[in-house]
């Protein structure tokens, strides 16, 4: 008997291809919303998984990838929303790590994969993560009031009202008191982990992946290609313009054109890319 891991999830429809979205580091599965959404108007169905130590899902002890691929994976398994039927996973930053590794360590439940602005490599000198998570650490809960508040209070070391809001959606509340949803103390303490790619590593997935680029980021460069292309010799790549790293926002519309096309198994737009 398989136990279904406490993975909080939302689903919309029950019909067509089956999209499973995996976010990034202090996101949640809602940030894919709109998009679930918008694919279910062209027949597909839709879960937003909250990741492990994220949103209202489990947390560990300590942050491992392959952990959380293979907590991923049991999900998929047991879930009555999938079943172990072969899905889509789409995968943002940290997410995409994640359902890179489903795909490698259990390709029998992966039918496609979308990596978002992420690749499998080892990051050294981002500082925007690293200056979120001191935001975070520095903001003392028991003089929160309001959001407004806690907004105002995190401005100095996070002045991007957007970036502020979005690290703000994992901020939640119980009667007078704040807390933060996700694991906090153990993702700020291994952080180098979540930036890591596993060493271990091995094997190859030949099924049909799309990995997206935001145009202005730096996660997606052309040195690290070749490790993409290792591990999954069918990549398609394409560039999305006047876009960052969070591409699946800054530029919904085109990511979500792109995405329908793929999932839909139609061909992607030369207009979506670069």
């Amino acid at each position: 008997m398989t136990t279904v891991p406490d993975l909080f999830s939302i689903t919309f429809g029950t019909e067509g291809p089956l999209v499973v979205f995996c976010h990034g580091l202090l996101g949640q599965g809602r940030n894919f919303a709109q998009i679930a959404r918008q694919l279910g108007l062209h027949g597909a169905s839709t879960v937003l998984l909250d990741m492990p130590n994220h949103g209202r899902s489990l947390w560990t002890e300590h942050f491992d990838y392959p952990e959380a691929a293979d907590i991923v994976a049991r999900w998929l398994v047991g879930s009555p929303e999938v079943g172990g039927r072969p899905v889509t996973l789409v995968g943002h930053s940290m997410g995409g790590k994640i359902s890179m590794l489903v795909a490698l360590r259990h390709p029998e439940l992966v039918e496609k994969l979308v990596v978002a602005d992420m690749s499998p490599v080892v990051y050294h000198g981002h500082r925007q993560f690293a200056d979120i998570v001191a935001a975070i650490e520095a903001l003392d809960l028991g003089q929160i009031t309001d959001r407004q508040s806690a907004s105002a209070m995190m401005r100095p070391l996070l002045p991007d009202r957007g970036l502020r809001e979005w690290v703000l959606q994992n901020l939640a509340r119980d009667g007078d008191s704040w807390y933060w949803q996700p694991n906090i103390r153990m993702l700020a303490a291994e952080l180098n982990k979540v930036l890591g790619w596993p060493e271990e590593v091995e094997g190859t997935w030949d099924g049909p992946t799309l990995w997206i680029k935001g145009a202005n980021s730096d996660y997606v460069l052309p040195e690290y290609a070749p490790a993409m292309r290792r591990y999954f010799p069918n990549t398609l790549q394409v560039t999305i313009k006047d876009s960052g790293h969070w591409v699946h926002t800054e530029r919904r519309e085109v990511f979500t054109a792109a995405l329908e096309r793929f999932v839909l198994r139609r061909d992607v737009s030369p207009a979506a890319r670069r």
